[in-house]
């Protein structure tokens, strides 16, 4: 099975289109939002992405991938410091009362997935393309959660944002972020 998935228009930004999943069209100044969190996950997926909102005053964005070298249990911190996002919190459902069952979720790539996740991308062979900004600052009410590639010369990152600031990735930490 084959699937691709392109938001926004019918061209996206990738110009070869053999190892995408899922793409974004361009120059749109949106990013993906990742799922807000308020139990961390003990044994997730690795690749997993999420913002940790179990203190909503001390919101960040992490992933998921096994280390537990540097005494994280495996979460690697995007952000580098935390946000205070609690009114952004209220307006975000709250399943304690009745929990999300762990098979609802979309796939993009396959029929089934053992990952638990809202978005599943499940592939060997491709992947997903962030949406692509020149500069964060083109991005008027960025929210909490949000994850944007920025392509602006010089300058090529990953960008994430905890709701106060936005944290860079140009390598293994965040800048200004060491183990």
């Amino acid at each position: 099975m084959s699937a691709q998935v392109i938001i926004g228009d019918a061209v996206g930004t990738a110009t070869t289109k053999t190892s995408v999943l899922l793409e974004f069209a361009a120059n749109q100044n949106k990013g993906l939002i990742v799922p807000y969190v308020r139990i961390i996950p003990q044994s997730p997926a690795e690749g997993t992405i999420l913002l940790d909102v179990s203190t909503p005053t001390a919101a960040r964005m992490k992933m998921y991938n096994a280390n537990t070298a540097y005494g994280t249990s495996g979460w690697l911190d995007l952000s580098g410091k935390g946000a205070d996002i609690t009114d952004a919190m209220t307006v975000q459902p709250n399943f304690s009362s009745a929990p999300e069952s762990s098979s609802t979720k979309t796939i993009i790539g396959d029929v089934t997935s053992p990952a638990n996740g809202v978005l599943v991308l499940e592939s060997a062979i491709k992947a997903m393309v962030l949406p692509i900004v020149s500069d964060v600052q083109d991005i008027l009410s960025p929210s909490p959660g949000m994850m944007i590639y920025v392509n602006k010369p010089g300058s090529k990152r990953l960008a994430v944002y905890n709701g106060a600031v936005w944290s860079f990735w140009r390598g293994d930490f965040p800048s200004g972020q060491t183990p």
